[in-house]
């Protein structure tokens, strides 16, 4: 029998967990198994997943099919239905290492179809030791869940409500991961700004920040990935401000930049607080890079509406955008406001890119020159502390860090002397 084939689908914290699945399936014994890690982003995630899970049953005949992640959550019965699958298992039961206890062959005829209990049920989340993805750079679930509920996202109904991993534990992961010899690792979250709310004494992200480069002071490198900048918090201000080691640049959460659009998906910001963060931040930090998501085309974004947005990726000195077609998640509010017209939602999506693209050139332009210390990816391939790629001439061990001077740029990577 063969080790279990995994696919993941979605966003960094499901690649992070299916490593953990991994090690708990291999531990239970689980051989000949596909597992589907599934999103439930919008619709056509939950499309790509069941053509994926089609593809998989036909590639590995005979093997059982197991589905999970945020879709087998909000939609069981929807992969329950499909005859290739085998066994559906919620987003909470697929941390728990009884649960692959119970998948092995000698028992997956004998367990129940679907096993999905009601997440909002879940009070805490678990700090999963993991050893990291490669050899360059290690991500380290701190938080899981979302408490609010903004009009275009399921993702709550997905991963339930906010919980936080304790400081402590967090500490001790990195500790392990640093010991092992990574020098990079990211936070993650889903809501990663609202880690602390549910732990005793309410800390703050910026405190944990803070815990960490202090008790793990030879970990060379700390990053943040996707923030909520309305809920920034001093300590994480004065992190920015003081601490090299954490990496100047934050890809934050916006969706949109006109202020009744916020309104309607139901964000708790509004366009100049956007604006007003990036310039805290670049103020204390002159180097730190922004990235953002940006949605083309939610239900009644007007030409105006849309320009808002548009000159968002100026305003804030946006480099790396994330630009979002509107599409229509079913069981959400926004999908039963007036839409956009397809071609329009396409065609304003094209437009952000080009801006994108546009202020990506500019920062490679502006680096030129500049020298930057690089963490090795891959034998050609690296990445600066702002989290620009770099391509490397000839093969590089990978996670080194070094330095180079930029010498020039092919429109996405950097070049070194």
């Amino acid at each position: 029998m063969s080790a279990p084939v995994f696919s993941t689908h979605g966003c960094r914290l499901n690649a992070y967990e299916s490593e953990a699945m991994r090690e708990m399936a291999e531990a239970a014994g689980l051989q000949g198994a596909v597992i589907v890690n599934t999103c439930a982003v919008t619709a056509e995630a939950v499309r790509k997943a069941r053509q994926d899970i089609r593809r998989l049953s036909r590639e590995n005949p005979g093997a059982p099919v197991i589905v999970t992640g945020c879709a087998a959550q909000t939609e069981p019965d929807t992969f329950a239905a499909m005859p290739e699958v085998t066994r559906v298992v919620g987003n909470s039961e697929k941390m728990r290492p009884e649960t692959w206890a119970g998948l092995t062959p000698d028992l997956i005829g004998q367990t129940e179809r679907v096993i999905v209990d009601d997440i909002m049920s879940v009070k805490e989340t678990a700090g999963h030791l993991i050893d990291g993805f490669g050899r360059h750079r290690a991500y380290v679930q701190v938080q899981n869940g979302c408490d609010h509920r903004c009009t275009f996202c399921i993702i709550p109904y997905g991963r339930g409500n906010s919980r936080s991993v304790p400081a402590g534990v967090v500490v001790d992961q990195i500790k392990r991961l640093r010991d092992r010899g990574f020098n990079e690792v990211v936070l993650t979250g889903v809501d990663l700004t609202s880690w602390g709310a549910d732990l005793p004494s309410t800390p703050r992200l910026g405190d944990l920040v803070m815990r960490i480069l202090k008790l793990v002071p030879d970990l060379p490198r700390l990053r943040i990935s996707s923030i909520d900048s309305i809920e920034a918090d001093e300590n994480l201000m004065q992190a920015i401000a003081t601490e090299p080691r954490l990496m100047p640049h934050l890809h934050l959460s916006l969706q949109a930049g006109d202020d009744m659009i916020l309104k309607r998906m139901r964000r708790r910001h509004l366009r100049d607080d956007a604006i007003r963060f990036c310039e805290d931040a670049r103020r204390l930090r002159p180097e730190i890079v922004f990235g953002a998501d940006i949605i083309a085309g939610f239900p009644t974004e007007t030409e105006a509406m849309f320009e808002n947005s548009l000159k968002l990726v100026e305003d804030c000195g946006l480099t790396f955008l994330h630009v979002f077609p509107y599409s229509a998640r079913q069981g959400t509010p926004a999908a039963r406001m007036p839409a956009v017209n397809g071609k329009v939602i396409k065609e304003r999506a094209a437009r952000l890119r080009a801006a994108g693209n546009e202020a990506l050139h500019r920062h490679l332009n502006a680096q030129i020159g500049r020298t930057h210390r690089v963490l090795t990816e891959g034998p050609r391939l690296g990445r600066t502390e702002q989290f620009t790629e770099v391509s490397f001439e000839r093969d590089m061990p990978e996670g080194t860090l070094l330095y180079g001077e930029v010498a020039g740029h092919d429109g996405t990577r950097l070049f070194l002397r």
